[in-house]
């Protein structure tokens, strides 16, 4: 009993002060909106609908995970940024010097910005994730999986180093 009421006292020691919350963010109380930009895409190799499959899913996760309000133009917070890399590699080599394996990397550069607290801000900071498959297998037939994959791996980043600052 003792310590399911320092366990209670705790909880609301943390959460009354504002700043923190359980799903892990640290956002200033009196940030209240959000603009997430679209994404641009400069990478060389093309997948035509990554920039708003990356955008979108920022979006959601933002919406499900906080409570800012999402704006247009002029957030307390604004993430920006482009696709710069998109990116098929071979990873596993066999005995033959082939590859057994090939892996797809997507790089992403985010500009933050944070109007309140301008300490938080930050440039061209790159995050990038990967999903490896078979080489026997051919990329249009995985990219979808993939791609969903790896966008949930560096929203995962992006949202970690801007709003709950890992």
């Amino acid at each position: 009993m003792k310590k399911l009421i320092l366990f209670i006292a705790a909880a609301l020691a943390v959460s009354s002060c504002g700043i923190y919350s359980f799903s892990g963010t640290s956002i200033q109380p009196d940030v209240n909106t959000i603009a997430i930009n679209y994404f641009e895409y400069t990478a060389q190799k093309v997948n035509p609908t990554l920039a708003n499959d990356i955008t979108e899913a920022l979006r959601d996760q933002f919406r499900k995970m906080t409570r800012l309000e999402q704006v247009e133009t002029d957030g307390d917070l604004d993430i920006s940024g482009e696709i710069t890399g998109y990116n098929v590699s071979a990873t596993a080599i066999t005995a033959q010097e082939t590859a057994a394996m090939n892996r797809l990397t997507v790089t992403v550069r985010v500009d933050f910005t944070n109007e309140k607290h301008p300490e938080d801000n930050f440039e061209s900071k790159s995050f990038s994730a990967y999903a490896d498959f078979a080489s026997d297998v051919l990329l249009d037939a995985v990219e979808g999986d993939l791609c969903r994959e790896i966008i949930e791996k560096i929203n995962e980043d992006i949202f970690n180093a801007t709003v709950a600052q890992w």
